[in-house]
């Protein structure tokens, strides 16, 4: 029986090494056509996503917290008509964890990976008499262009 699923394997490896090798070689499983490996893909109208981690209240027991600041954004932005410029979505963990604190990320299309995450403190909503969101929003709006 070991016998038989090693020729097996062997037998499935050479097909397997046959199709890769040769991908401009059509596929007799598809009416003799060539397999289409690409992925499609499309240009987005958004030149900004802001990703707002809904983990971090999770575990500090305030899971409205991140919908609310996520839910204020989406409006401030359709507010001032940047809503087709910038997108915000929820995210899960994004590995930064803070102890008090929702994780936001804004990346742009030409940020180059290169985003730092800022920690937003939804019990600490001032900051030198400013409102964290607003400087957070105005650091998004910063992002522009």
């Amino acid at each position: 029986m070991k016998k038989l699923i090693q020729r097996i394997k062997r037998l499935l490896q050479r097909i397997f090494k046959k199709f890769a090798s040769d991908s401009q070689q059509t596929s007799p499983l598809i009416n003799s056509r060539p397999l289409d490996t690409s992925i499609p893909s499309v240009s987005p109208r958004w030149e900004s996503v802001v990703l707002v981690c809904s983990q971090c209240t999770n575990e500090q027991s305030r899971s409205t917290a991140s919908e609310d600041l996520e839910n204020w954004l989406k409006s401030r932005l359709k507010l001032e008509g940047l809503w087709g410029e910038f997108r915000v979505v929820s995210t899960s963990c994004l590995g930064v964890c803070p102890k008090a604190g929702i994780t936001v990320v804004i990346v742009n299309n030409g940020s180059g990976g290169n985003s730092p995450c800022l920690i937003v403190n939804p019990r600490c909503d001032v900051y030198d008499g400013l409102r964290l969101r607003e400087l957070l929003y105005s650091r998004i709006k910063q992002k522009k262009g």
